[in-house]
């Protein structure tokens, strides 16, 4: 299976591709700045549409619109100014991203400070972040890079190569303990693996594994994570527990009906019953005020955002752009799904943001900076002369 197969030219001699291609010449406004507007306005529409939500989760605390705005504006300047930085740029930095993003994710399992039970920052006095976010960029542009130049669909030496490279990062995230970021980094790899080109048997063989390793999995899960997929299967063993977050988050999703209680009107979010409301369980307060008709909108919002991805994706000249185009599209999906899904009660609550809804600085920042990528590729484009 080859979604993204590259056209080769037998009388074209591409040990020199560079200069065999010349940009293309801009032609509008926002060419000219580097921007692709049909993916900048769903953006602009889904934050708008994200701090009309979030001015009633935080109970209409102007605090929070302020912050999300100075995130938003962060977030936008990063964008833009990555827009205009050639992605073969990207693919010079990869490897050196890659291996800084690795030696500080190591380095929290040794000074990293411990939050919540999880050691998952660094403090540098001036900023505290998470090095995990980093590498949800990082692996992405590595495995593009390292597939740029390989035959494509890969073989079986690559496949193990590519597998270690994933690996290696994700292993000492989730002993932080941080599940959730592990297995978002682990499907940022296997978005550009997939889009490479991977034989059917290979998926057969590797969910015929996983399925097999499952019972091993489960004692190596820290008891929490035992606790967060029991209570998946029957939050109501412990209705005021465990289970509570699952449980109000289901009420305010089915209490919605169609068209919703109305904005501010919610009582799960106004009477303080559902729990994280303004970052992980966000989509609950939506589901409740604006009802199917608000879920609708939004999810319309992220299609035409992940349409316009894959579009930016399978329009790319070469391979590292459309790999990796491909991959940060189809990763900003996931966390809209797993999301959605956890708060919606079909998968285990991990702790991940709804994108570009939910409350938070950390998360904004690493979504525009490859929204940034993905305007760079497509503002950058380049034909054979």
């Amino acid at each position: 299976m080859h979604l993204f197969k590259p056209k080769a030219n037998k009388n074209i001699d591409y040990s020199n591709a560079d200069s065999l291609y010349i940009d293309v010449i801009p032609r509008s406004f926002y060419q000219k700045l580097h921007i692709d507007f049909p993916l900048l306005l769903g953006i602009l529409v889904l934050c708008a549409y994200a701090l009309v939500i979030l001015y009633s989760a935080s109970g209409q605390n102007m605090h929070y619109i302020q912050k999300q705005l100075m995130h938003f504006v962060i977030g936008f300047l990063v964008m833009i100014t990555l827009a205009h930085i050639p992605p073969r740029r990207f693919a010079q930095w990869a490897p050196a991203l890659y291996i800084i993003g690795l030696l500080l994710v190591y380095l929290v399992l040794v000074t990293g400070t411990v939050s919540k039970g999880a050691q998952r920052w660094l403090d540098l006095r001036l900023i505290k972040f998470q090095p995990s976010e980093m590498m949800k960029l990082a692996v992405p542009l590595m495995l593009a890079r390292f597939l740029d130049q390989k035959l494509l669909p890969i073989g079986w030496k690559d496949l193990a190569i590519a597998g270690l490279l994933i690996l290696i990062p994700a292993i000492p995230i989730i002993l932080q303990p941080d599940l959730g970021t592990g297995l978002l980094i682990i499907a940022c790899g296997l978005s550009v693996i997939f889009f490479a080109g991977i034989p059917f048997r290979f998926i057969f063989l590797m969910t015929g594994l996983f399925l097999a390793s499952c019972p091993v999995f489960w004692f190596l899960l820290q008891d929490y994570q035992k606790s967060r997929i029991l209570m998946l299967l029957a939050p109501e063993r412990d209705p005021l527990g465990r289970g509570y977050h699952i449980i109000q988050s289901k009420i305010a999703i089915g209490s919605g009906g169609i068209t919703g209680k109305g904005w501010l009107l919610g009582t799960q979010a106004q009477l303080d019953y559902l729990p994280e409301r303004t970052t992980d369980f966000i989509f609950g307060v939506l589901s409740e005020e604006f009802g199917l008709i608000g879920i609708l909108f939004l999810m319309a919002i992220y299609l035409v955002i992940v349409s316009r991805g894959l579009y930016i994706g399978t329009s790319s000249p070469d391979t590292f752009s459309r790999l990796l185009a491909g991959s940060l599209t189809l990763t900003f999906f996931v966390y809209v799904f797993i999301n959605i899904g956890m708060v919606s009660g079909i998968l285990p609550v991990v702790g991940v943001p709804l994108p570009l809804v939910s409350y938070g600085g950390t998360s904004m920042v690493t979504l525009m900076t490859s929204f940034g990528i993905l305007m760079s590729i497509h503002t950058h484009r380049k034909l054979l002369n």
